[in-house]
């Protein structure tokens, strides 16, 4: 594994926050922390040779040892909870919880009982007191996995949570410490729901403190590399060959735009060890044009909040369909199964409800 050198990357300051200090917040931080550990004896938190993940990783070590919230952004399959991860990891406290909450996965309701925990008889079910992942999770690190979809009460009750830190069970008027560490992540514009009112902008900056943005696969060529020959072997070991990458199948890959990311590339890779004739890889052994389609559907189904209305769903799908043909109309209707003239008045339909949706000339995003 190559070792990483380490700088720094964008991270929310003081002015950001709205206040007058001229240095940024993790240089604050570093002043507070005192002795830090010399940077040559940082070990390796994740394979990367991407200079904008080696600055991801110096932030990772700058942030350890707080408890400051974190918010990591990016697209489906970069990355996002190896960084999650790699915080608890590099964190004196790493042999505390560290846990994951879905927040698209359950209805309000149900995803507030998971998080605060519960008395017995506070809602039919509930047959004995449970404590939630928050208080798990005490004195270690509580992932909020797609904040951005949370209900918008329910982001009321989280941002009382940190500015209080402390909670109460759903039944209970007694509350108990949040001492867990806090990290939320998205792979939607959450500036742009904060904008429409979908976010609670109070939540939003409650949250910014230390702004984490993993970039895309397909602008870190040289992890493309460097993970390509990690999987390939972790896969050859695994089934008991020796399969190699050529140079063929590699360049095949660096100019693959990699829509599902890092996992897409797993997945790819993974199948395509399994499968290969020979223990050389060519290009002929990658699957990506299949890659691509499965990749977009598994990462749209896995996203899809429960609960939502139809009419939502629907929405999302064609809105996600334009996206993926640059916003040409007639394309993206033959993929839908669809008339132009139907998708025309469905796009007149979203246009008015406020979504944003492509404009086939620019290749961007309009209301």
């Amino acid at each position: 594994m190559q070792r990483s050198r380490f700088a720094t990357s964008h991270v929310a300051t003081p002015r950001d926050q709205g206040t007058n200090g001229a240095s940024t917040y993790l240089d604050f931080i570093q002043r507070a922390r005192g002795a830090k550990r010399a940077e040559g004896e940082r070990p390796d938190l994740f394979l990367t040779s991407d200079e904008k993940m080696r600055r991801i990783q110096d932030i990772v070590w700058q942030i350890a040892d707080t408890s400051v919230p974190v918010l990591i952004t990016g697209e489906a399959g970069t990355g996002k909870d190896i960084i999650s991860q790699s915080i608890h990891r590099a964190a004196a406290q790493k042999d505390r919880p560290f846990l994951t909450v879905n927040c698209s996965g359950s209805t309000p309701a149900l995803l507030e009982a998971e998080l605060f925990g519960f008395e017995k008889g506070a809602f039919p079910g509930a047959h004995q007191v449970t404590a939630g992942k928050f208080e798990l999770a005490a004195g270690g690190t509580i992932v909020l996995d797609n904040i951005t979809e949370m209900d918008l009460s329910l982001q009321g009750k989280i941002l009382k949570a940190l500015q209080d830190k402390e909670l109460s069970r759903v039944g209970s008027t007694q509350t108990y410490p949040l001492t867990a560490r806090i990290i939320a992540t998205t792979n939607r514009d959450i500036l742009s729901l904060v904008s429409k009112g979908h976010f609670r902008q109070d939540l939003y900056y409650r949250l910014y403190v230390i702004h984490i943005e993993v970039p895309p696969l397909r602008e870190r060529p040289k992890d493309i590399q460097v993970l390509s020959n990690f999987f390939v072997e972790k896969f050859s070991r695994e089934s008991g060959r020796n399969v190699k990458l050529s140079d063929e199948a590699l360049g095949a890959l660096l100019d693959h735009n990699w829509p599902g990311n890092v996992r897409e590339l797993q997945n790819l890779l993974q199948r395509a060890v399994a499968t290969a004739p020979s223990d050389f890889l060519t290009a002929k052994d990658l699957p990506l044009h299949q890659a691509v389609q499965v990749s977009q559907l598994a990462e749209w189904i896995s996203a899809l909040p429960i609960g939502q209305q139809l009419a939502l769903v629907e929405t999302h799908f064609i809105l996600e369909t334009l996206k993926a043909h640059s916003g040409n109309r007639t394309h993206a209707a033959k993929t839908l199964g669809i008339s132009l003239r139907t998708l025309r008045n469905k796009i007149n339909e979203f246009t008015a409800e406020g979504y944003e949706v492509m404009d086939p000339q620019s290749g961007r995003s309009h209301e």
